[in-house]
């Protein structure tokens, strides 16, 4: 059975392998933190859609109202003209106090590990010298 040194181990592909394994490596922690924050983007939406929802909710629970108002005070359009400003203010109230909590959640730092990106070594990049090299 042979040694390294007989099979070779320093020679300049098994460096060069060693090298891509870390990288390989590197790059899968990246991509793994990238899911993460694809994540978040979705959370970002649902959130985004919650607040339209609220917004909406508030138009229409007003009119509601509105039109309730009308027709047991027989008073045509203003309860409709009422209720849909009452309904659009607390709607604008709500997604505004709403994107608020939101916000003061998401600016706790957050206790993501760090990933080494490799940026201040020396080695070139796999596709030749880095850029600002």
């Amino acid at each position: 059975m042979q040694t390294p040194e007989e099979n070779g181990a320093d020679d300049p592909q098994h460096e060069a392998l060693s090298r891509l394994e870390q990288r390989i490596g590197a790059f899968e922690a990246k991509r793994r933190l990238a899911k993460g924050a694809g994540l978040a983007t979705e959370s970002g939406a649902a959130d985004g859609y919650r607040l339209l929802a609220n917004l909406i909710g508030g138009v229409l629970c007003g009119l509601a109202f509105g039109w309730l108002f009308d027709h047991f005070a027989h008073s045509s359009p203003w309860g409709l003209v009422g209720g849909l400003l009452i309904g659009t203010g607390l709607g604008v109230y709500t997604v505004v106090r709403s994107a608020s909590r939101m916000s003061q959640g998401r600016s706790a730092p957050s206790a993501a590990p760090a990933v080494d990106d490799d940026e201040d070594d020396d080695t070139p990049g796999i596709f030749g010298p880095k850029l600002g090299d």
